[in-house]
């Protein structure tokens, strides 16, 4: 089930439609990078060519596997 979460990107206020378990990885991701959710996002949006939320999604998916890579 999706779920729309508010964000920031940029000073501009958004939101993003994501399952749960995808913006949970997704906070841990930014946790262990040290960043703030909204900085991350940022991060995504500056370089993303379609979708938002899709775009966190292939980064959350990409995150996963080169953790995988390297265990």
């Amino acid at each position: 089930m999706l779920r729309k979460h508010s964000i920031i990107i940029s000073g501009h206020a958004s939101s993003v439609s994501l399952e749960p378990e995808f913006w949970d990885e997704f906070r841990q991701i930014a946790d262990r990078l040290g960043l703030s959710v909204n900085q991350l996002v940022s991060r995504i949006d500056s370089e993303r060519g379609g979708n938002l939320s899709s775009a966190i999604r292939v980064f959350v998916l990409n995150d996963l596997r080169d953790r995988i890579k390297t265990t």
